[in-house]
This record gives C-alpha cells, sequence and structure tokens, in this order.
C-alpha cells in the first residue's frame, strides 16, 4: 500500500513478503546502520511489519516506510513518522538507508515528503533526533532546514542532537531533494 510519493521514490507499507523482510534484515543487521541507532537486542523483521503496520493502522499519519526508489524498484530503506516514544507528544521524523542506498538523496526526499504529509495534516512541528558524530543524518535536517537545538538526553535515554522544523518554516525544495511529496 502506497502511502505517498515523491518524483524519484514510492514511500509504502513495508510487507511480509520475503524480498522486503531480507531487505529489512539486511538494513537493520548492518554496523554501518545500527551504530546510529538505539540498541536493540536481534532484529526480527516479520516482528518489525507487524508493529509497524499496526502503528500506521492506529493512525494513518504515522508509520515506519519503505523507501522504494521509482525508476529501479529497490528499497533504498526506512523512513520514519511517528510521536517520539517517551516524548511528550513531539513527533519525529528520521530515515535508515542501506548502505547501497546513501548519497543519493533518498533520505532528504524522503523526509520532506512526510514532513510535507504531516505539516497537511495541521501538525505545526517536528522533531529529528540524530546520534552524535552522525554527520550525515546532521546535513539531511540542514538540507530539510531543521534547526538545531543541541543535545539531549531526554528521548530514549541516550545522548542525541535534536533538531527542530516549524511548519511555517519549510522551504521549498532544493537541488537536493528531487521532489516534493504527492499522496496516494
Amino acid at each position: 500500500m502506497t502511502v505517498y510519493e515523491t518524483e524519484r521514490l514510492v514511500v509504502r507499507l513495508w510487507t511480509g513478503a520475503q524480498d522486503d523482510l531480507d531487505r529489512m534484515t539486511d538494513i537493520y543487521t548492518r554496523q554501518e546502520v545500527t551504530r546510529w541507532l538505539p540498541p536493540f537486542d536481534g532484529f526480527d523483521a516479520a516482528k518489525a511489519v507487524e508493529n509497524w503496520r499496526a502503528l500506521h493502522e492506529r493512525d494513518r499519519s504515522y508509520g515506519s516506510w519503505a523507501v522504494q526508489v521509482r525508476a529501479t524498484g529497490a528499497v533504498a530503506g526506512t523512513v520514519l513518522f511517528r510521536p517520539i516514544p517517551g516524548g511528550g507528544g513531539e513527533v519525529e521524523v528520521g530515515w535508515h538507508l542501506h548502505p547501497d542506498s546513501w548519497g543519493n538523496g533518498y533520505a532528504t526526499e524522503a523526509a520532506r515528503g512526510a514532513v510535507r504529509r504531516g505539516f497537511a495534516a495541521g501538525l505545526p512541528e517536528v522533531y529529528a533526533l540524530t546520534m552524535p558524530g552522525n554527520e550525515a543524518s546532521m546535513a539531511v535536517c540542514r538540507r530539510l532546514g531543521m534547526s538545531h537545538l543541541g543535545r539531549t538526553r531526554r528521548f530514549f535515554d541516550l545522548e542525541a542532537e535534536l533538531f527542530r522544523l516549524p511548519a511555517d518554516a519549510l522551504g521549498a525544495p532544493d537541488a537536493s531533494d528531487a521532489g516534493t511529496a504527492r499522496d496516494a
């Protein structure tokens, strides 16, 4: 099921199909990806699909969705848009891409689509959390026009860099953003 589309991407629900499960497992068991995520014990792709579908079904505004490249059909990774666990209602945008998809602007494009979708639904602001030292993700935040609020330990009981974007500050797409979101 398609959640939204951008010029180059189809953002859709992850499925229980073996190719989706294999790709998720490949992404979420790679040290170069997991080093930037809160610690977790093991990864069960089928359970993740179940949990992420449940989140989306409770409120279709939120989810952790597959980012599929329109031209190739390959899944680049995940974009998430959800209330921050343990927060006070703040909504975060995030991205976890396979290393073979890094450097193509997919994280910025998918995140911008999720943020635009949230703002169109009336959300007043969106946050992003990155691990200290994750320069690539902090660059995505800057390309989105987010303001750096500094370090915090408020969420996940981990030190993180906190970024914020108010709805009225989302600018037009820039050269690193290949499209705008179109709800499907």
